[in-house]
């Protein structure tokens, strides 16, 4: 029998729920799984999460670990005294910054096959220094990747985006041919990855009814020659379509991929679909990663109270890549 694929788990931000249901979600594993799962973040912290929710799991520095004993990459937390409980510092966003870095380091090195983040906070990250709009962004930062693009896959519905964290004025400027066209590349080349032989894409118009003729925007222009340019490519691509009909037409089996054009147009739908389960995955990196798709909710952290539905959904698609994709792909071309 072949040896599970190491995963690696980030911390997050040690003053949010991200300690807690990291425990939760180890204590539901296999023994076997529960060793091959690296949590990178401090020990010390990850103890007392296990107290906070009665777990009983032990804790081992190291990539190594038997028995379900859980092996844990240690970073120590540079002014650990000064992070409370639910409260935004820069101590606990340098904390969870330096547990992605130590990620990353880890996946270039091929010594966890995938990374799975659990949340961080961008107030805390930006008061320690550290000026990213999310995890995606950092994550292409400390690989060096060109481009990246979020993914938000659940088994009811997927929407890749052309841009995330931008205003409606820069996601419009961002619908570029060649931006579109890499999303939809990119998105492509995951699902033939996970063994979908043929992905249906739809490509979402940025304008309502797709900009109608262009009475309400020509955008939808650039949008078009995006896709002839990927079905010249043997890519299907149909589009755009309406973003008021393309998910319900995705939600009903006719596409597997929905091109999504700016963050809420792929958001709310696959939110309101499967909150619980969607889960928040990264393209276009030289590494693989996967992440809860929820915030650090600081008003139930520490109390035992989080549940790890998200934490389990990411985790299960993250061992998903590291089976069936056999090594990270490279950073996009746009």
């Amino acid at each position: 029998m072949s040896a599970l694929p190491k995963i690696g788990i980030t911390m997050g931000d040690p003053a949010g729920i991200g300690p807690e249901i990291i425990v939760k979600s180890l204590q539901q594993m296999t023994p076997e799984r529960r060793s091959a799962t690296v949590v990178i973040g401090n020990i010390d912290i990850l103890r007392r999460a296990d107290k906070v929710v009665g777990a009983d799991l032990a804790f081992v520095e190291g990539l190594e670990a038997r028995n379900g004993e859980v092996p844990v990459a240690h970073v120590p937390s540079q002014g650990a005294e000064t992070i409370q409980d639910g409260r935004i510092s820069a101590a606990a966003g340098e904390a969870a910054y330096q547990y992605v870095v130590k990620a990353v380091e880890l996946a270039l090195a091929h010594r966890i096959e995938v990374i799975i983040t659990a949340p961080l906070n961008k107030a805390a990250l930006h008061a320690a220094g550290h000026h990213f709009d999310g995890h995606t962004e950092l994550l292409a930062h400390l690989t060096g990747a060109r481009s990246s693009f979020m993914l938000l896959a659940s088994d009811k519905l997927n929407a890749v985006h052309v841009s995330t964290h931008v205003s409606l004025k820069g996601a419009t400027e961002r619908a570029t041919v060649e931006r579109v066209l890499a999303t939809i590349r990119i998105g492509d080349e995951h699902f033939r990855a996970l063994g979908i032989t043929h992905p249906r894409i739809a490509v979402a118009g940025l304008n309502p009814h797709s900009g109608e003729g262009g009475i309400f925007g020509n955008e939808e222009e650039r949008i078009t020659q995006a896709i002839e340019l990927a079905r010249k490519e043997g890519i299907d691509a149909k589009g755009p379509i309406s973003g008021d009909t393309v998910f319900y037409r995705a939600l009903n089996g006719e596409f597997d991929l929905v091109v999504a054009q700016y963050h809420d147009q792929g958001h709310i739908p696959t939110k309101l679909i499967a909150f619980d389960t969607t889960v928040n995955v990264s393209l276009g990196l030289p590494i693989r990663r996967a992440s809860v798709d929820h915030g650090t909710a600081f008003d139930i952290a520490w109390t035992g109270k989080a549940s790890p539905v998200n934490m389990n959904s990411a985790i299960a698609y993250g061992r998903m890549m590291a089976e069936r994709i056999p090594s990270a792909r490279g950073s996009a071309t746009a």
